[in-house]
């Protein structure tokens, strides 16, 4: 197994994994099966309680795992399925080797960071870095393991420790070392500032006195490192020019891996890590020239067109971007592939209710301009009461006025209860999650749901949406051609009442999906719409760079006003929702 450890210097939140995916993507196109593991230094278990706003989006796996969101970078970028233990937390690692403990595993001896948590992160590690993650079902030849925050916190300590005594362990050529940076301009913003060198100076100082020696140096900047800021740093830290690389900002991220490639970022990886000795697959050879033939071509597109799309993601963070990481990206997939570019104008949610102490005049005018003004509007996930109303608001501006609509999870249960209320009559519609003793809820807490128990207690992972008969007029429905069951990713612990559905649908509100037993609503449509859609999973997760969503693909091709090339485009084409998938241990094939 070749490993290359991806960590970072100076700041957090520089890029890392970003350039850890991009880095696995280019060995992806070698021909190379690659797999990822991501280490975050903080002492939850998962990343399933924390908030949005305090660490960017709660990402889905296939087996239910809730994990950190550069798992979700992961996945879009090499088309792979990890499960959750691809990501290892303080938390985690620690509670693994104190029930170890507890078992009597270590027979008697005194249990110590050294050598036995630093040991249980090494095995760990090996363990997960051989389990198949792609179509091939074999064994990975390289594994990205990227490790959160900065070098140098006491919280990531243990695992730079661990990393050292993993480079020991897994042999000459086996490890490559990325240290990502920071070189900041002096003074801030200046076109003709000078790119400081010292900080990267420091943060290789701290690796090596770590135990560490990296390989490749990438320097995230504003703008392209001038030739004497490069020869500085690789003569400060005792590389070699061309281990010294530029990662500047750029139009996408998607950009990246071609950025990397041609600074020659691979012929570094190929000789230290000896790759030509590994004997490759030549259909994967074949795969890896064709993928990145067409990302190279994707990711260029945005700076060919003119024709510009604007999508309201109406939201309750929107204060932190990283909340809605997967949505926005699979926006971005879906513009790429309509050849569109995309403005997504970021909306709060309570800015839509009635101006108060909290809402100026001129904020709720500005959020009411932009949803008024936009092409499509989208309502995501979440939890609480907060904005709801808003959302309400939104998603009945969307289905009086035409507007494309697309709400996920929270965001289908509000376009629910608003269609309660002003078409069904049932003016006190609403959601146990806001009020348990409402008068119609309209929206139910899940019977099997532990309510005094926050952590992996929803609805959780792959589960199958069944296409209901009658329903093939759905839109939505053909962009899947003859599929009459698609696979998703769930997170929730709210559901549509079933007590009310023949109520709704009398109205004209239409379950075109439900679960396998059909006692879940999965999918709601209007007929006579030009795309009012809300569905219970969360497609975004599954969206991936050259394979868009075709929830948020239908959705933003609509708002184009292009649905119908697109749908004729995809309808046949091969997704992520058909793949064989293991469910309890017994594998099926989705759609089968």
């Amino acid at each position: 197994m070749k490993y290359v450890l991806v960590s970072g210097g100076v700041i957090s939140g520089v890029g890392k994994g970003i350039i850890a995916s991009s880095t696995g993507l280019l060995l992806k196109t070698l021909g190379l099966k690659v797999t990822s593991i991501k280490i975050d230094p903080y002492m939850n278990v998962d990343a399933g309680t924390m908030a949005p706003t305090e660490h960017g989006e709660v990402y889905v796996l296939d087996d239910g795992g809730e994990v950190d969101l550069d798992l979700g970078n992961y996945e879009r970028y090499l088309n792979i399925t990890l499960t959750r233990e691809n990501n290892i937390t303080t938390g985690k690692i620690y509670l693994h080797v104190i029930e170890r403990e507890r078992r009597g595993d270590y027979l008697g001896k005194t249990v110590q960071i050294v050598p036995h948590l630093t040991d249980a992160v090494q095995d760990w590690i090996e363990r997960v870095a051989r389990i198949p993650v792609d179509d091939s079902q074999e064994e990975p030849d390289v594994c990205i393991v990227e490790l959160g925050g900065t070098v140098g916190d006491v919280e990531s300590m243990v695992f730079i420790e661990s990393m050292r005594q993993l480079q020991r362990r897994a042999g000459k050529g086996n490890f490559l070392q990325i240290h990502v940076s920071y070189v900041p301009v002096m003074p801030p913003g200046g076109e003709g500032g000078e790119q400081k060198t010292k900080p990267t100076q420091r943060a290789i100082s701290d690796v090596r006195s770590a135990g560490l020696s990296p390989d490749l140096i990438a320097c995230r900047c504003e703008r392209p490192l001038e030739e004497q800021t490069i020869n500085k740093i690789a003569n400060a830290c005792q590389v070699e020019r061309d281990q010294v690389i530029t990662v500047h900002d750029v139009s996408t991220t998607y950009r990246v891996p071609v950025l990397l490639e041609n600074q020659g970022l691979l012929s570094t990886i190929r000789r230290v890590l000896q790759l030509d000795s590994i004997q490759k697959s030549p259909k994967l050879v074949e795969q890896g020239i064709a993928t990145w033939k067409l990302w190279k071509n994707l990711a260029t597109t945005p700076d060919h067109v003119l024709e510009t799309v604007s999508i309201a993601l109406v939201g309750k963070y929107t204060s932190l971007k990283d909340s809605y990481m997967s949505v926005s990206k699979s926006l971005e997939h879906a513009a790429m592939h309509c050849k569109k570019k995309l403005n997504l104008i970021w909306v709060d949610a309570s800015h839509l209710e009635d101006a108060t102490q909290e809402t100026s005049p001129a904020e709720f005018h500005k959020a009411w301009h932009a949803v008024c003004m936009a092409d499509g509007i989208l309502v995501p996930g979440g939890f609480g009461h907060r904005g709801t109303e808003g959302m309400m608001k939104a998603a009945r501006w969307a289905r009086t006025n035409n507007i494309p609509y697309l709400g996920v999870c929270l965001g289908m249960q509000l376009a629910v209860i608003e269609f309660a209320r002003n078409v069904c009559g049932m003016s006190q519609a609403g959601s146990e999650e806001f009020d348990e003793q409402c008068p119609e809820p309209v929206i139910v807490y899940m019977p099997e749901i532990d309510k005094a128990k926050m952590g992996g207690t929803m609805r959780l992972g792959k589960r199958p949406t069944v296409f209901q008969p009658g329903t093939e007029w759905s839109r939505l429905r053909k962009l899947y051609g003859d599929k009459k069951c698609i696979w998703e990713r769930h997170r929730h612990r709210y559901e549509v009442n079933p007590k009310m559905v023949e109520t709704l649908e009398k109205g004209g509100l239409t379950f075109v999906g439900k679960d396998e037993k059909g006692e879940r609503m999965e999918i709601i449509e209007l007929k006579d719409h030009k795309w009012y859609v809300g569905v219970q999973f969360h497609p975004e997760y599954l969206s991936r760079v050259l394979a868009p969503s075709k929830t948020f693909l239908g959705f933003f091709a609509a708002a184009a006003g292009c649905l119908e090339e697109i749908t004729e485009e995809f309808k046949d084409r091969h997704d992520l929702s058909h793949q064989e998938i293991k469910v309890n241990g017994v594998a099926k094939v989705n759609g089968a």
